[in-house]
């Protein structure tokens, strides 16, 4: 009995950890898409804005000067110093 509770626990666990990346993946997917509609480069924008969102779990409003709404997001920093979301 413990075990099949176990096994179940387990399962469930696993199922619910894909089951958030896959919605965090279509989240950041779509507000990136938003955030980079009006960027020269946009599939340069796309992938940063994706690494970004995938680590904050957030995205700022298309607007640059947005980034106070998710600092994570504004505060990364690329190898250079730089600021590495778009």
């Amino acid at each position: 009995m413990k075990l099949s509770l176990v096994t179940f626990l387990l399962v469930s666990l696993v199922l619910s950890s894909f089951f958030f990346e896959e919605s965090m993946a279509g989240y950041c997917f779509y507000k990136c898409k938003a955030r980079c509609s009006k960027a020269e480069f946009k599939e340069r924008c796309m992938k940063f804005c994706t690494i970004c969102c995938e680590k904050c779990s957030c995205v700022p409003s298309v607007d640059i000067e947005n980034k106070h709404e998710c600092y994570c997001y504004g505060d990364m920093k690329d190898y250079k110093g730089l600021p590495m979301c778009p």
